[in-house]
């Protein structure tokens, strides 16, 4: 991709996007009663069941004037009690994933059927657990370059975590002087994957903002993590054994690079260690993800999220750090031992969690209000999975009830 100064027209969405969004000009072609730069939005392609459910609204936030960068958002409001529920911003990860996922395969009002000739609408319908039952969700697309989100300077896709977090912090206080009804409601920032470290790390900005006084004041409570990056040790380190542990591998294949990379899997020191991972690699392979661009240029430069944690959680904040129990791309087990290493002590012993008289997962509380927990059967994206335990634990948890 060329660098520089050259100007850029809003990226295309994925495949899967345009079946819903259609393209940002016929999106806000059904858009009325406009507050640049948020649109009330009166309905939404292939979705024919009446009057929708709450409100939504749609748009951008210009974060950086000189550059024309611009992040785009969706609202849904509390189908509930708009004016008092939470709000929630959710994040995709990837880097590089529209958090249009989120609100198409995941948690979004909408459930959709395929059908019909190719390229035509799927048929939408409401979905009974979206997590706009009990809260306001605002599904972003960030950084620049990701889903609807684009800047006229394509420099602005070269970027990483840092700046990611300080543009998304920017986003958030533009975002609320346009929306001032919500400054009183709980806030809480919210993803999964890569959004293991956009979620601490803008956390960490907003906190820090609301210490030198930044307006609008953000009435932040705390944050989620799904199936979240965090640490290369322990995420890396936790895959082969993961991998064996649920039978995707051999034994022999286990020992293998167990003994050639001796227990330390994250950063081959080995020719045989190499040749040891490519086979399990091979065997074990989850497939390529699909929502993503490659448009973007993404540097890690925050490094481990553990110190993010740990400063969030002693300052007071809530967090709930959850994984699916079937995922091989940020397995359990590595989330596990990494929230038990913030050293905090246990104020709810490891238990089952019930939801319609079964077991929905496993969890584990902390002191300074940190919770883990699984989600039994459910793979990398949980709402997807698993519908009615994601907006079990979800509601629990923004009750501040225990799971």
């Amino acid at each position: 991709m060329a660098r520089g100064g050259s100007t850029a027209a809003p990226p295309a969405l994925p495949l899967p996007l345009l079946l819903v969004v259609v393209s940002s000009s016929a999106f806000f072609a059904c858009c009325c009663l406009a507050a640049p730069p948020g649109a009330l939005v009166t309905s939404v392609p292939g979705f024919a069941g009446g009057k929708l459910p709450s409100k939504h609204y749609a748009g951008y936030v210009t974060v950086d004037e000189a550059h024309g960068r611009r992040l785009f958002y969706y609202l849904v409001e509390s189908e509930r009690e708009p004016a008092k529920d939470p709000v929630v911003l959710w994040l995709n990860g990837g880097p590089g994933c529209s958090s249009f996922d989120g609100f198409v395969y995941e948690h979004g009002p909408f459930n959709f059927e395929a059908g019909g000739s190719a390229g035509s609408l799927p048929k939408l319908h409401l979905n009974p657990c979206s997590w706009s039952k009990v809260s306001s969700v605002i599904y972003l697309d960030s950084p620049a370059g990701v889903g609807l989100s684009y800047s006229k300077n394509v420099s602005d896709y070269e970027t990483g975590d840092l700046k990611t977090a300080a543009d998304s912090h920017t986003f958030l206080l533009k975002w609320f002087q346009l929306y001032p009804e919500f400054l009183t409601n709980p806030f809480y920032i919210a993803g999964e994957s890569y959004a293991g470290v956009y979620v601490p790390t803008l956390s960490h900005e907003v906190v820090k903002g609301i210490q030198k006084g930044d307006k609008p004041i953000l009435n932040f409570k705390g944050y989620m993590v799904g199936n979240g990056v965090c640490d290369t040790v322990f995420d890396g380190n936790a895959l082969v054994p993961f991998a064996h542990g649920m039978a995707l591998i051999s034994e022999s294949i286990y020992k293998e690079a167990n003994t050639a990379c001796q227990g330390n899997y994250w950063n081959a020191s080995s020719a045989k260690c190499d040749e040891a991972l490519s086979k399990v690699d091979t065997v074990s392979s989850i497939g390529p993800w699909q929502l993503c661009t490659d448009k973007i240029d993404f540097d890690h430069d925050a490094g481990s999220m553990i110190i993010y944690h740990k400063n969030l959680t002693s300052q007071g904040y809530r967090a709930l750090i959850y994984s699916g129990d079937h995922d091989m791309c940020v397995p359990h087990t590595g989330t596990e031992a990494w929230t038990a290493s913030l050293g905090y002590g246990i104020v709810d012993s490891w238990r089952q969690w019930i939801v319609n008289e079964q077991v929905a997962g496993y969890t584990q509380g902390y002191e300074n209000g940190l919770t883990f927990a699984t989600i039994k059967g459910a793979g990398h994206t949980v709402p997807e999975y698993k519908p009615q335990e994601s907006l079990a634990f979800y509601s629990r948890w923004l009750n501040g009830t225990k799971l």
